[in-house]
């Protein structure tokens, strides 16, 4: 999956269990885990690992990540595990330095199971 820009100033992660439909401005929910330096690029790695794939109509994500500098947010990305869509935004939804837009992902790949196993962990929901 192309990852923005910005991406390689990423500092830190919060992953979140999404409330309400993303719309152009942001990803809504709560953060369920922060994770930082190395963790955070851990993750970011998993999602550059995505391959692609044909996106399907739903687009109703459940998970999503927050990537943020040492001083200012970064980007967004909201994941549909269903359709194989990721909604990528920009701070305050600007474009900025940002590839945004729904990209495809193989949620079925390797990397796509890992990062769903992710998400569910920090959620308490794993084999859910």
């Amino acid at each position: 999956m192309l990852l923005p820009e910005t991406a390689p100033q990423t500092d830190l992660i919060e992953v979140v269990r999404i409330t309400a439909r993303p719309d152009s401005d942001a990803v809504v929910g709560d953060v369920l885990e922060i994770r930082v330096e190395e963790q955070a690029r851990q993750v970011l790695d998993q999602v550059s690992a995505l391959p692609g794939s044909e996106i399907h109509r739903c687009f109703a994500p459940a998970y999503g990540l927050r990537a943020h500098s040492s001083t200012d947010p970064l980007f967004e990305i909201a994941f549909c595990f269903r359709c194989h869509g990721a909604l990528v935004l920009g701070p305050g939804g600007t474009p900025g330095p940002v590839r945004r837009g729904l990209q495809g992902f193989d949620p079925d790949s390797g990397p796509g199971r890992e990062l769903l196993d992710l998400f569910r962990a920090c959620a308490g929901t794993a084999g859910a």
